[in-house]
């Protein structure tokens, strides 16, 4: 269960129920609960979430349920049967907001939709989580994270020449979960300011169209795509990577050109650069990225990482080092801000990160990771079923009352 967090956590007293699977929803709801609200999951009887399912790297549970689940309470149930149903509607006519991020029209199918829910229940906020919208020409297409970066133009500016990539996270469900985390607050706040619960919807495609809106706008107005330029910048030079005389890499990000003069005249001891008509301005560079990589390259292939970063510093040029996934939770400004709480995943402590915004005062509600179907009896109990009710929607397959994953 979540910790206590001593009445104090700005959601506390708010309920979410969440009809949630894979990243996107599960995503917004999670960090409702590291607010203190009170999250419902809920979850198929074979097997759950099938995020569950992904890998199975953390003490046997997926590394992607874990990241998305802490502090939640789990209710395994078949909300295709009637009574699975019923005790969804209990729930939700209880709850300050309803989540949910099924297939398309499966929640119109059971009555749970917008329009339906706001009027039986005027107060519940309801979120909806979509592939590309709930109208329009692709409203009853399916969406998954890789489809999603391809058809808002994500892949034609990822990877290196002719070869795409797709990025290294599920960047178009984490844009979507943000969109409807911040969607649900504001409803939050307008219900709390007016009195009335406002629908929040979110697709997948629109969230991410919205974080490629640079390049689309370069490529609009300038008519040229942007290249594929792997870790470099597309239009910014220089800017990426570069390897040292002891082997590490060391990526650059010059911004403007009071930085290119310091670090031409204090990084690689070559102030006549700055003034070479090929790299004078940020366009003059990108336009010349070969010749300049090449030039700085072969100064940075005499000097120690150590030697190279000290310049960096003194100069007042941003830098970065690769860091290894694995190496990250023991990350220097993480560990130095006491970034790092732990939480329980399958009968194991783990370290969990805190929530990148800080509110002073607060301190976040981090809770373990739920067990499949942990919850449900406790959670039937408060909706008035006795324990022989419960035994009976066990035997039946409504709900699944074992902890056990």
């Amino acid at each position: 269960m979540r910790q206590d967090s001593g009445g104090t956590a700005p959601l506390a007293g708010i309920t979410v129920v969440g009809l949630e699977q894979a990243v996107a929803a599960p995503y917004a709801t999670r960090q409702l609960a590291d607010l203190g609200a009170r999250v419902i999951k809920i979850e198929r009887l074979d097997g759950g979430d099938f995020a569950r399912g992904y890998d199975r790297s953390v003490h046997g549970q997926s590394s992607y349920f874990v990241w998305l689940n802490r502090g939640k309470e789990s209710l395994a149930l078949d909300v295709k049967q009637p009574e699975g149903q019923q005790i969804l509607r209990q729930l939700v006519a209880d709850a300050d907001v309803f989540v949910q991020n099924l297939g398309p029209g499966a929640t119109a199918r059971m009555g749970l939709d917008a329009t339906t829910l706001a009027e039986l229940h005027p107060r519940l906020i309801v979120c909806d989580i979509t592939g590309y919208g709930q109208t329009g020409p692709w409203s009853d297409r399916k969406a998954y994270d890789l489809l999603v970066q391809a058809e808002a133009g994500l892949l034609s500016v990822t990877g290196i020449g002719d070869e795409p990539a797709r990025t290294g996270v599920s960047i178009a469900d984490i844009a979507a979960g943000m969109f409807a985390y911040s969607g649900i607050l504001t409803a939050l706040y307008v219900r709390a300011t007016t009195g009335r619960a406002r629908p929040v919807s979110v697709s997948l495609f629109e969230a991410l169209a919205e974080w490629v809106s640079q390049p689309a706008y370069y490529a609009h107005f300038s008519g040229v795509r942007p290249p594929r330029t792997g870790a470099r910048h597309a239009t910014i030079a220089p800017y990426g990577p570069f390897l040292t005389g002891d082997g590490e890499t060391v990526l650059l990000a010059v911004q403007n050109d009071r930085e290119w003069r310091r670090f031409c005249r204090d990084v690689v001891n070559m102030p006549e650069m700055a003034d070479d008509p090929r790299f004078a301005t940020n366009p003059d560079r990108v336009a010349h990225r070969d010749d300049l990589e090449t030039a700085i390259s072969a100064v940075l292939a005499t000097m120690t990482t150590a030697e190279t970063t000290r310049r960096l510093d003194a100069a007042g040029v941003a830098y970065g080092r690769m860091t290894d996934a694995t190496g990250l939770f023991s990350h220097p400004v993480l560990t130095g801000r006491d970034r790092l709480r732990q939480v329980s995943a399958a009968g194991s402590r783990i370290d969990a990160l805190l929530p990148p915004v800080t509110l002073g005062g607060v301190d976040p509600a981090l809770g373990d990771v739920p067990g499949l179907g942990a919850h449900g009896p406790a959670i039937l109990r408060e909706l008035g079923y006795d324990d022989d009710a419960i035994d009976t929607l066990s035997r039946t397959g409504i709900v699944l009352t074992s902890t056990s994953e």
